[in-house]
């Protein structure tokens, strides 16, 4: 199987906190040479400040200066780093419950979803919740670590027990690929050295299963979606009559000739030509940023969406939506926001809270209707126009929306069309 270096693989990872999640990013970073020398001598000076035997690998990722002193991770934090096989880009999201959202956050464009568990532990509260969070977003690909092998005695029958109890409660989610893995993050076992002491585990490394993951099918290549940005009109002689519409692909392939429908108003035509930059192709695919011209002068702005006349989203204006409040203030009833769909931006309500979810024990709370911070709840919306949405499981883009409040500008909520 070929993979070329030019594949971008994001991921998030979620632990509590003492499961060595910062320890496992730094020893992915020192073991695949991904460190800069200067930060290295930075973090082996500290460590030895700090009394440590040889170099702390969580300073690596723990770029926060009051979360180095707490000893704990509170915002996300990306980190890129780059192998002959691929380029990655970890988002590195915080343990705690009340940071549920930052969580959220981090993990809305993950490819995949790495969730650590310590061995002597086993599967604890933060471990379901944060695999219900991966299955809400949708992310394709969960990849298990059983950490701290060595404080069990590397024992596989340890491994196969957590296993089960992950598999027990996993079995209510929807989760498409889910690998396990056990590690120790503080020695280097199987996290991109294959281990000496585990010889019965004949799977990947962390490292190997992330640059052999196959992610060009996780885009949805068959609904045709674009959302039109702007509208390109040069005023110069070259381009006299050009009328481009340019936007990112959101899914589907495009090509020149296609015969489209432009949405909401519904009118038909056919594409004409697809640019990216200076450079004209015959096919646009999810995610290349293009201009597209269409063969006959429609009306045709921001917000708009061309998508195939076969194949058409949903135009509604009520809608139920999973939300997850993002904001320290609690939700108003009734109350009027900002809704980002796409490049559509218009004002919605809260029509009703339907049921909140306690995210440790997947039960729903139907009697409480306060939507604070952190909560996650099945909510009814209407908006002041119909949008062009799909549901999120069949499309991450265009079944996504942000609410904002009108009055500060500020991100209160994010949600995935039901």
């Amino acid at each position: 199987m070929e993979i070329n270096n030019n594949q971008l693989l994001r991921f998030t990872t979620a632990g509590s906190v003492d499961d060595g999640k910062s320890t496992l990013i730094g020893r992915l970073l020192y073991d695949s040479k991904s460190i800069f020398e200067d930060q290295l001598e930075s973090v082996s000076a500290t460590s030895a400040k700090k009394g440590h035997k040889g170099v702390d690998l969580a300073l690596f990722t723990d770029g926060l200066r009051d979360e180095r002193e707490q000893g704990i991770t509170i915002d996300v934090a990306y980190r890129y780093f780059t192998t002959p096989k691929r380029k990655f880009i970890i988002a590195d999201t915080p343990g705690h419950i009340q940071y549920t959202r930052n969580m959220v956050t981090g993990a809305s464009t993950a490819n995949a979803a790495v969730v650590l568990i310590d061995a002597r532990h086993g599967v604890i509260e933060q471990t379901k919740r944060h695999s219900f969070i991966a299955s809400l977003l949708n992310i394709p690909h969960l990849i298990v670590c059983i950490n701290k092998m060595d404080l069990v005695d590397f024992s596989e029958q340890r491994f196969n027990e957590i296993i089960s109890q992950f598999e027990e409660f996993s079995s209510k989610l929807l989760m498409k690929d889910v690998r396990f893995i056990p590690i120790s993050a503080l020695e280097g076992d199987n996290v991109v050295n294959q281990s000496e002491k585990m010889l019965w585990y004949q799977g990947g490394t962390l490292l190997n299963i992330l640059e052999t993951l196959h992610i060009s099918s996780d885009v949805n290549k068959i609904d045709a979606r674009f959302a039109v940005q702007t509208v390109l009109r040069p005023q110069n002689e070259e381009y006299r009559d050009y009328r481009g519409y340019a936007g990112r692909v959101a899914s589907g392939i495009y090509r020149v000739g296609d015969e489209v429908a432009v949405l909401p108003s519904g009118f038909t035509s056919k594409i004409k030509s697809i640019n990216t930059g200076e450079v004209e192709v015959q096919e646009a695919f999810a995610p290349m940023s293009v201009a597209m011209t269409l063969e006959d002068d429609i009306d045709v702005g921001r917000g708009d969406m061309i998508v195939r006349v076969n194949n058409q989203p949903e135009l509604t204006q009520e809608f139920d939506i999973m939300l997850c409040w993002l904001h320290d203030e609690a939700a108003r009833p009734r109350a009027k926001y900002s809704l980002m769909h796409t490049s559509n931006e218009q004002r919605a309500m809260i029509k009703e809270v339907i049921y909140k979810v306690d995210i440790n024990t997947y039960d729903r709370i139907a009697d409480d209707k306060n939507l604070s911070r952190n909560d996650i709840a099945r909510v009814k919306l209407r908006c002041t126009r119909p949008i062009m949405s799909d549901s999120y499981r069949e499309n991450r883009n265009t079944g996504s929306i942000i609410l904002i409040d009108e009055s500060t500008n500020e991100t209160v909520a994010a949600g995935m069309i039901v």
